[in-house]
C-alpha cells in the first residue's frame, strides 16, 4: 500500500486549474470575422469580364480565386461568386486547363476544387462535363489531400 508522507505530488493543485470544458465537443464556436471591418465582398466582377475579353484566362481565374469570399456570411456575395468562377472556367478551353492550374499555388487550387464541387451541386447546361474535366486535372495536381482538405474545411465557396 502506498502512504502520503507529502513527499509525492498527490498534495499539488496544480492540475485544477485546467479548463477541462474548453475540450468539450458541446462548446463549439464558429470563428468570428472582424466585426470592424465590411467582410469580403468577391471578385470584381468587371475586372474578371475585362480579363476574360482580353484573353487572359488564367489571369481571370487567379483573380477570381484569391478574392473568393470563403469567409462572408451573405449568400447572395458567395452565389455572384460562384456564378463569375463557373464563368470563368467554362470559358478557358480543354486544351488551356494544364496551363492555368500550374500557375496557382496550393492554397488557391483548394478554392478552384472547392468551386468545382460547387458547381457540381448547381449545374448549368454543359457544365458537368467540363468541370469533370477540371476536377481530373486538378485533382492530378492537388492529389487526394486537396478533396479532404476542401471537404474538411467550414469555409464554403
Amino acid at each position: 500500500m502506498s502512504r502520503n508522507d507529502g513527499r509525492n505530488d498527490t498534495s499539488d493543485s496544480a492540475f485544477r486549474k485546467i479548463d477541462v470544458d474548453q475540450y468539450n465537443d458541446n462548446n463549439f464556436k464558429e470563428e468570428e470575422v472582424d466585426s470592424g471591418t465590411t467582410g469580403p465582398t468577391g471578385p470584381d466582377e468587371n475586372e474578371i469580364l475585362q480579363l476574360l475579353s482580353q484573353g487572359k484566362n488564367a489571369e481571370a481565374l487567379i483573380s477570381v480565386l484569391k478574392f473568393a469570399p470563403l469567409g462572408c456570411k451573405n449568400q447572395q456575395i458567395k452565389d455572384n461568386a460562384r456564378n463569375l468562377t463557373q464563368k470563368v472556367l467554362l470559358s478557358i478551353k480543354s486544351n488551356q486547363i494544364d496551363d492555368c492550374i500550374a500557375q496557382l499555388d496550393r492554397d488557391l487550387i483548394d478554392v478552384l476544387m472547392k468551386y468545382i464541387y460547387r458547381g457540381f451541386e448547381i449545374p448549368t447546361d454543359g457544365s458537368s462535363g467540363h468541370l469533370l474535366l477540371w476536377h481530373e486535372k486538378v485533382y492530378n495536381v492537388g492529389g487526394v489531400g486537396c478533396i479532404v482538405r476542401v471537404f474538411a474545411d467550414s469555409k464554403r465557396a
